[in-house]
């Protein structure tokens, strides 16, 4: 049963019943699977780890149905809303515990589930003979329930709810090798950087409370034209804030790469399909404040303009896989924030090219993970070479996924990437040709960073052959497990058609519509569209050469060269992102700490401290009178008779 409410922000149905309004299932199996396998203790080691897997290919099949249910239903039905229980009620501040099911929040659950549950099926070889392997499988789980409760939620409190959950979650994965000092410290960087971020998504809320009384979407996008532009502005950017945290964005973007101190599945759940991709949903998800604030779109561009370069130069310079895949990801979620920031024209394009980087990406990662499973851990690709015969199916696997990712024509990213790449050339003056050109630039340097590690890992000489490991021994590289490659090969076929899918027909636009309204198409294009199509893959085709010329051909160093150029020095130094974030932020930090602790202890305490001692001073000396012997009280009394008199006289003759 449905009921219409009718919004100045359009109809929202209030769901009741039905799979929309049994939506809660979602969140209750993850969260069943945490709380079974973190309390349950040793007792669950057996199958704690199957639990967990059937908990979140249960919440993907009631995501599918419920997103078949939606589909079913005319575009002004599709958003619906249902309430689970009372949460808070404090003086003017009311927030239910609800759930919006709209055609954004179900893409966002069919694509958490279902690539964690991907990723769940891999941990099971990945994470054989580790012994806490029920407990890491807790922790994904956790992560799972947290991100849907973020993406489901109805209300900016709920919302924050989920995003303080996926960070509490990110950093028990981070640190899953307690015993590494580096994965504590990657841990500890991500959770802080993610306090900064958070930080402004707290105080957006506050001033949404304040100024429109209401933390509920449908609420304040109905009566977000009330506020001044100058205070929408300031709300859209404190969003950013946030989004630029957990999506590691410029100038936030330092803690993502050192979370891949982390299993190799965890990198894939959050690199490829939930954690990075909170900040461009919440962009997305608050359309109607972005709309109203050009300088709040023109800011979200930059940013992502900005940090889409910094990830494609900074992946060029790595030989860690893992990092050169984290700062791919960097700069991926950077086309997607300038899709974002585009408005009507960029919204629905931006998920777009979420949903194929949440399949090539995660195949990537897993591919990665495979690597490093034969190699003994390693992850320096300067000691691979030549795996794509000793390693079929990985390479098979990990080269769809590379070639979707650097945008080789008809598959998924070429699609996704491109349209972004349109779109940002249709802006208008300077703002096309700066921003169309630094995602053209990234498209290039995209493919040679990406071909560069193909070559390094896959082809030439065979490295490994004449290294040993880190425990002394022979390299011995095999196939993966069909535990873990199934789920690759599942992933791959998503790189493969997932771009096509969603592309071609409008059929993905039309479908988010009801939520970030209908896709504005470009007018005016700088450069025809033809030209950019195929441009973007004349620049592939470029980026590919150069990693030939510079790299594939040539016999790769073990050792990386020390004499290098200002440009790859600076790339190895991530840019001295982690520098000017020292400088920035953390340095003032630690000297403002100090300064309100010398201010307390000196100034505050030393306040209190000395009224107390000058009573006490005086109390002692006062007591010093009492000396219980009748002629000084005597003498006093005479002497305060003789001020009197004193005193009355010089009135008097005064």
């Amino acid at each position: 049963m449905t009921q219409t409410l009718d919004l100045a922000a359009g109809e929202v149905a209030k769901a009741s019943g039905g799979l929309a309004g049994s939506a809660w299932i979602l969140i209750a199996l993850p969260a069943l699977g945490a709380l079974v396998l973190l309390v349950g203790g040793k007792r669950t080691n057996a199958w704690g780890h199957l639990f967990g897997i059937l908990t979140v290919v249960g919440a993907f099949a009631y995501g599918l149905a419920l997103f078949f249910n939606t589909t079913s239903l005319a575009d002004a039905d599709r958003v619906r809303e249902t309430s689970v229980f009372s949460w808070i009620h404090v003086n003017q501040l009311n927030v239910d515990f609800g759930l919006r099911i709209d055609p954004l929040s179900v893409t966002f659950v069919l694509l958490i589930t279902g690539v964690g549950a991907l990723i769940h099926i891999y941990s099971v070889g990945y994470m054989a003979d580790d012994d806490g392997r029920r407990r890491f499988f807790g922790y994904l789980n956790l992560f799972v329930a947290a991100m849907l409760i973020l993406v489901l939620g109805n209300s900016f409190v709920t919302l924050y709810l989920g995003w303080e959950g996926v960070g509490l979650a990110s950093y028990l994965l981070i640190g899953w090798y307690q015993n590494r000092p580096s994965a504590a410290t990657a841990a500890k960087k991500a959770f802080l950087m993610n306090r900064v971020g958070d930080v402004g998504l707290a105080v957006a809320i506050f001033l949404l409370f304040k100024n429109l009384g209401t933390t509920q979407y449908t609420e304040v996008f109905a009566r977000i034209h009330e506020l001044s532009p100058g205070t929408i502005t300031a709300i859209a950017i404190l969003l950013l804030l946030g989004a630029c945290g957990k999506s590691g964005q410029f100038p936030l973007q330092a803690w993502l790469p050192d979370a891949m101190e982390g299993p190799t599945p965890v990198s894939a759940l959050i690199h490829a399909a939930t954690m990075v991709t909170a900040g461009v949903y919440l962009i997305a998800r608050t359309n109607p404040i972005y709309n109203l604030t050009p300088d709040g779109q023109l800011v979200v561009v930059i940013i992502g303009a900005i940090t889409l370069l910094i990830g494609c130069v900074i992946g060029c310079a790595y030989d860690d896989i893992k990092k050169v895949l984290a700062y791919s990801t960097v700069s991926q979620i950077g086309y997607m924030i300038l899709a974002v920031g585009l408005g009507p024209v960029g919204y629905a394009l931006g998920i777009m090219h979420l949903l194929a980087h949440g399949f090539f990406k995660a195949g990537l990662f897993l591919g990665a993970g495979s690597v490093m499973h034969a190699m003994k851990d390693e992850v320096d690709m300067r000691k691979f070479g030549g795996l794509a015969r000793t390693m079929p199916i990985t390479f098979v696997t990990f080269g769809l996924g590379y070639l979707a990712l650097i945008g080789f024509p008809f598959l998924s990213g070429f699609y996704t990437k491109d349209a972004i790449i349109e779109a940002a050339f249709g802006q208008e003056g300077w703002r096309g040709w700066v921003f169309g050109g630094a995602a053209a630039l990234g498209a290039l340097l995209t493919a040679f960073y990406m071909t560069r590690l193909m070559f390094m890992t896959f082809f030439g000489k065979k490295r490994w052959k004449d290294l040993k490991a880190a425990d002394g021994s022979d390299f011995h590289p095999h196939e993966s497990k069909p535990v873990m490659w199934i789920p690759m090969a599942v992933l791959a076929i998503g790189s493969i058609g997932a771009g096509a899918f969603l592309a071609i027909g409008d059929r993905f636009t039309d479908w988010l519509a009801p939520s970030v309204g209908k896709r504005v198409e470009v007018e005016h294009l700088l450069i025809p569209k033809e030209l950019i199509e195929w441009g973007s893959v004349g620049l592939m085709v470029i980026g590919a050469v150069l990693a030939w010329l510079f790299v594939g051909r040539k016999d790769v160093p073990v050792v990386k060269p020390a004499r290098v150029s200002p440009v790859v020095r600076a790339a190895r130094a991530d840019l001295y992102g982690n520098a000017l974030n020292e400088a920035l932020i953390a340095k003032p930090g630690t000297w403002l700490a100090r300064a309100l602790v010398f201010f307390d202890n000196k100034g505050v305490d030393g306040l209190v401290n000395g009224i107390a001692a000058s009573f006490g001073g005086s109390s002692g000396r006062l007591r010093r009178l009492q000396t219980g012997f009748v002629r000084s009280y005597a003498l006093s009394m005479l002497a305060s008779g003789i001020l009197v008199v004193a005193a009355l006289l010089m009135v008097r003759f005064s």
